[in-house]
């Protein structure tokens, strides 16, 4: 495959947007009973390109930000327990753990990480805008973390990915509704500590944002400037996080309070639907209702829900994605047809089972808990099931890639190709028989591969005929211009 080549693309604004009436009321949904969903089937992919953003990679700040943040990853460390999030002031003395592993990378590094992507979309010109997440993974430890947003060039012969631009968030007008650690300077650069950007999609004149603190959604232009920040209604009411900006903890010791959305639980997908009116944030977690986590036949679900971009607001309206087990999340999720889309569901381990701990084996050189579940499924949602559950088609397993044309940069797993990241947070359709997938390396706190080595941001190209076989190719219809 040739090299892509970064150029600006005008994409033509799609036809009139369609109108979708606010609607309010609605039951929670907790304990429902519906019908047993037909199993998804599993289908082949093949490794049809491998590339990475080595570990460690790093970017310079922007021009005007603080003389602060030529250095980042100062409260990311914990030196002894009881002191985590606690300022370290010299480069590299604190190494990441994985597990209790050394990954052999420490912080605090130089400039910003580079690596660390939670979301993607391929662009007709055959380069990718891709989101980092917050920095160092909560809202504690990622203060000098700025955010932003990567157009990236990958080439698949050689493994090369180029960073071609970069999209600093940023909030002069003061849009933010709440104190930001950069509050009083002149450009107001966000940070990890303000947002967790996890998901993204961009409209012919707007960038949107899907963030897990919150959860909010936040409407950027497109130099990265925030124009509003919305929270999040759900049947007709704020639901909020422990980080929402209006939560205070409770005074009295010993006091329980309960939150709707669980510590890094918010929006981690969002997909923009193919007319590119309306959005679809998706959260990684259940709903909690006061007394249970919201489900199917006691399978947890997750709400799927609905944004109207005319009206620019709520529509009331929700999906269920129900999860194929409790403990499990959702990484990414992007349409590729007016009524399919692509979600990535997974556990939280990592690693492959020819490093699995040992019986008396040394913790610090093995994976204790490997990867057992990464997938990538095809659901279909519509009109019809508005309140119900998503169809599960088919997926794919990334941990049993096909691999006959000895496409991989790293050694074989029991003959095929896996992709045992702990968190993989990024896929898109490339064209009419590829996706691409990528990981979030929770720089330095994730080793997927190589037990005691901090992982790669890895892109992979699939090709998955089987899996988008009748659906056809719709690309981007925006693009940052």
């Amino acid at each position: 495959m040739k090299r892509f080549v970064s150029k600006r693309v005008s994409v033509a604004v799609l036809a009139a947007a369609l109108l979708v009436s606010p609607q309010f009321l609605f039951a929670r949904g907790a304990g429902a009973q519906a019908p047993a969903a037909p199993a998804a089937r599993e289908v082949p992919a093949i490794l049809a390109g491998h590339s990475w953003i080595p570990a460690g990679a790093s970017v310079a700040p922007p021009e005007g930000a603080p003389e602060w943040f030529r250095y980042s990853g100062r409260f990311a460390g914990q030196r002894a327990p009881g002191r985590a999030f606690e300022r370290v002031t010299d480069l590299e003395s604190v190494m990441g753990l994985s597990g209790g592993r050394p990954t052999g990378y420490s912080v605090p590094i130089y400039g910003q990480p580079l690596q660390g992507y939670s979301g993607i979309r391929a662009m007709p010109d055959g380069t990718f805008w891709a989101l980092p997440d917050n920095g160092f993974g909560n809202m504690r430890n990622s203060q000098d973390a700025l955010l932003s947003l990567q157009r990236v060039g990958i080439d698949w012969d050689t493994g090369a990915v180029e960073v071609l631009d970069i999209l600093w968030f940023h909030d002069p007008d003061f849009n933010v509704p709440f104190h930001i650690i950069n509050e009083h300077t002149e450009r107001r650069y966000l940070t990890g500590s303000d947002f967790d950007p996890e998901s993204f999609q961009i409209t012919n004149d707007a960038i949107w944002v899907g963030d897990e603190f919150g959860p909010y959604l936040i409407k950027m232009d497109f130099t990265g400037r925030v124009q509003r920040v919305f929270s999040t209604y759900v049947d007709g009411r704020v639901v909020r996080s422990p980080e929402h900006h209006t939560v205070a903890p409770p005074g009295m010791p010993g006091s329980v309070f309960n939150f709707d959305v669980q510590r890094s639980k918010g929006f981690e997908g969002m997909a923009l639907s193919t007319c590119g009116t309306r959005l679809f944030p998706l959260l990684e977690g259940a709903l909690w209702t006061g007394t249970e986590f919201e489900n199917v036949n006691g399978r947890r679900f997750l709400r799927l829900l609905e944004f109207c971009l005319v009206q620019e607001e709520w529509t009331g309206r929700y999906w269920q994605y129900v999860l194929e087990q409790n403990h499990l999340a959702i990484g990414d999720f992007n349409m590729i047809s007016p009524t399919h889309a692509l979600v990535i569901e997974r556990d939280d381990f990592e690693g492959t089972m020819d490093f699995a701990l040992p019986p008396g084996g040394d913790p610090e050189r093995y994976f204790a808990n490997p990867a057992q579940f990464k997938r990538v499924f095809l659901i279909e949602f519509s009109e019809t099931n508005v309140f119900g559950p998503v169809t599960k088609h088919a997926y794919i397993d990334l941990l049993r890639i096909q691999d006959p044309n000895n496409v991989s940069r790293v050694p074989l797993n029991d003959g095929v190709f896996t992709f045992p990241h702990f968190t993989i947070e990024s896929v898109d359709r490339v064209d009419e028989h590829h996706i691409i997938v990528a990981n979030d390396t929770n720089f330095p706190f994730s080793s997927s591969r190589n037990p005691n080595r901090a992982d790669d941001n890895e892109f992979i190209l699939l090709r998955v005929e089987e899996l988008l076989r009748g659906i056809p190719f719709v690309p981007a219809p925006f693009d940052v211009r």
